[in-house]
C-alpha cells in the first residue's frame, strides 16, 4: 500500500512512515482484513467508511506542506473519528490530536480499536463535530472526514492564526485547504475532487 503511494510521488516521507506504523487491518472487520491494504474505502457500519489510505495521506501531506517548515502538525482537530484509523495515523505526525465522533457506537469502536495501540497523544471525544471542540481550541490543523456544503463557522473560529483547515466542501465535493491569515481572513486553495460521507449534526 505504502509502496504504491511512494511510487505516485509527492507525499511527505513522514506521512508514508505514519501509514507504515499503523496496522490498517486492525481497524476493519476480520472479513475485510484481506482488503485492508488496498487503496479502498471500506464499510465500518452505521453508513460510514474507513477512509482510503491515499485520502488520509493527501490531507496530512497538504497540512504538513502548509505548515512548513514546522516539524509536525502541532495540535490537530480530527472531525469524524469513525473506526479511529485516520486519527491514529494523524497522531504519528502531530503533537496532540482531538478526534470528535457523533455516533456513540463508532466512538466506542474507535476506543476499542485504539486501546491496544496505546496512542498517548490522541483524545477521543463524543460530540457534534460541526461544533468543533471548544475545549481544545485553538488548533494548528483541522481535518474533516465528512463533507459539508460550507465550512462550519466553529471550525474557522477554532483554527489558530497561521493554521490550516482541510475539508471536503460543496456539491460536487472539492477538497479545500484554508489558511488562516488573521482572525477573519483566509486563503483558500482547491486540492482535488473528493467523495466523502456527508457531515451531519447532533449525537446518535
Amino acid at each position: 500500500m505504502v509502496d504504491k503511494l511512494r511510487q505516485l510521488g509527492g507525499f511527505d516521507e513522514r506521512v508514508l512512515q505514519a501509514l507504515l506504523d499503523v496496522p490498517r487491518h486492525h481497524f476493519v472487520e476480520p472479513g475485510l482484513a484481506a482488503q485492508a491494504y488496498l487503496d479502498n474505502a471500506l464499510p465500518i457500519g452505521y453508513e460510514q467508511t474507513i477512509s482510503k489510505p491515499s485520502v488520509v495521506a493527501r490531507g496530512l501531506d497538504a497540512a504538513l506542506k502548509a505548515l512548513a517548515p514546522r516539524a509536525n502538525l502541532g495540535k490537530v482537530l480530527d472531525i469524524g473519528t469513525g473506526c479511529g484509523y485516520a486519527a491514529a495515523v494523524t497522531a504519528r505526525v502531530a503533537v496532540e490530536v482531538y478526534s470528535v465522533e457523533r455516533i456513540r457506537a463508532l466512538h466506542d469502536l474507535a476506543r476499542n480499536n485504539l486501546r491496544a495501540l496505546r496512542v498517548p497523544n490522541l483524545r477521543l471525544i463524543l460530540g457534534d463535530g460541526m461544533a468543533g471542540c471548544p475545549q481544545g481550541a485553538p488548533f494548528d490543523v483541522i481535518l474533516s472526514g465528512a463533507a459539508a456544503l460550507t465550512v462550519p463557522q466553529a471550525w474557522l473560529d477554532q483554527l489558530a492564526v497561521g493554521g490550516a483547515l482541510i475539508a471536503p466542501i460543496g456539491d460536487p465535493q472539492q477538497l479545500l485547504l484554508y489558511r488562516k491569515r488573521s482572525a477573519t481572513a483566509f486563503d483558500i486553495q482547491p486540492l482535488e475532487g473528493a467523495k466523502f460521507v456527508p457531515l451531519k449534526s447532533g449525537l446518535t
